[in-house]
């Protein structure tokens, strides 16, 4: 999946809402990490401030939860 940088839409809400789709179609699943910034930075071939603002979004979200000095992981319910 590509990202527009033509787009009205800022690519930190385009990567979100692709990591959305991901977690979604059941390809990342809850209590499993995200990929890493750089892999996604890669990926997309955007910023690692895009990647960090994406980030934030799906947690604002609920989405995926940070645990300090270990990663991002799939929210999950218990």
């Amino acid at each position: 999946m590509s990202l527009d940088p033509l787009s009205p839409e800022p690519l930190y809400v385009q990567l979100a809402d692709a990591i959305t789709k991901q977690i979604q179609a059941g390809k990342l699943v809850p209590r499993r990490p995200i990929p890493s910034e750089e892999q996604l930075r890669q990926e997309f071939g955007v910023a690692r401030g895009t990647v960090r603002q994406a980030v934030k979004l799906l947690r604002e979200r609920g989405l995926v939860v940070t645990v300090p000095q270990r990663g991002t992981y799939v929210a999950w319910t218990d």
